[in-house]
C-alpha cells in the first residue's frame, strides 16, 4: 500500500492534489454514466422513470462537465510544466478562474443553442 510519502515522491509534490482530483471527478463522473450505479438506480425509482431514459438524460450533463475538466487539467498540467518551481497560490487562483470562465463559456453556448432550438420548434 502506497503511503503519501511515497506518492509524494512519484507526483512531485505539487501534481498530488491534480492526481487526487482528477480520480475523485472521474469517480463522479462514473458514477453519473454507469446504468448499474446505486444512486442512479435509485434516482430513476424515486423519479418513477425508465432507467434507461434517466441514464440517457445524464449522460450530456456528466460528459459536458468531464469534457470542461479534461481542458483544465490539461491547462494546468501545461502551466505546470512551464513553470514548474515558480508556480505558486497566484498561479493556482488564476488558473481557478481560468476554469470557471471556460465552464461559463460552455454553459453560455449551450444555453444559446437551446434557446434556438426552442425558438425555432415555437415558431
Amino acid at each position: 500500500m502506497p503511503r503519501y510519502g511515497d506518492v509524494r515522491r512519484v507526483a512531485g509534490g505539487a501534481y498530488l492534489f491534480g492526481l487526487v482530483a482528477a480520480c475523485l471527478s472521474g469517480a463522479v463522473c462514473g458514477d453519473h454514466c454507469s446504468p448499474i450505479s446505486d444512486t442512479t438506480i435509485m434516482a430513476s425509482a424515486g423519479a418513477h422513470c425508465s432507467h434507461v431514459n434517466h441514464v440517457s438524460t445524464q449522460l450530456p450533463y456528466a460528459i459536458t462537465a468531464a469534457a470542461c475538466s479534461a481542458v483544465c487539467y490539461v491547462i494546468t498540467g501545461l502551466a505546470q510544466a512551464v513553470l514548474g518551481s515558480r508556480a505558486s497560490l497566484v498561479t493556482s487562483l488564476v488558473l481557478l478562474v481560468v476554469a470557471i470562465v471556460l465552464e461559463l463559456a460552455v454553459l453560455g453556448v449551450i444555453r444559446a443553442r437551446t434557446r434556438a432550438k426552442t425558438s425555432g420548434d415555437a415558431a
